[in-house]
Order: C-alpha cells, then sequence, then structure tokens
C-alpha cells in the first residue's frame, strides 16, 4: 500500500519518470516537493522502495541524493 508520506510527490516523481538512475540535488528535490528537505529524510528514505526505487547515496558536501531503480528477478 503506497503512503501519504510528505515526500509522496518525490517517490511519485521517480515512479512516473522510471529513470534507472536520479542524481537530484537538494534544489530539484525543493522543486518537487515543495519544501527543504531535512534530516527527517532518513526516515522516510526507505519509503522509495514501495515505488521501486532506493537511496544509493546522500551527499551532504554535493547537496546531492542518488536514487536506483530497485532491479528485479529478470532484469539482470
Amino acid at each position: 500500500m503506497k503512503n501519504l508520506s510528505k515526500y509522496k510527490k518525490l517517490w511519485e516523481y521517480l515512479e512516473a519518470n522510471k529513470e534507472l538512475e536520479y542524481n537530484l540535488s537538494f534544489d530539484d528535490i525543493k522543486n518537487i516537493i515543495g519544501f527543504n528537505i531535512d534530516h527527517s529524510f532518513l526516515s522516510y528514505k526507505k519509503e522509495a522502495e514501495i515505488y521501486g526505487y532506493k537511496v544509493k547515496k546522500i551527499s551532504l558536501k554535493e547537496k546531492m541524493i542518488v536514487f536506483e531503480k530497485n532491479k528485479k528477478l529478470g532484469d539482470i
């Protein structure tokens, strides 16, 4: 079941565009969800899996988050 979290717009963006990998800056994410991400994102990042993605890397230095599409058994 898909949730109603504050990051729902981000998860739907990932799912709708179906890229294998996203490198989204904090500003890109703000444009998608309408607010700045904060430390609470760490608690919400597992929700991306419901939409077929995982958080591969968070770079505070580069202000970037890398999302990767979850691989299915037949994708290899």
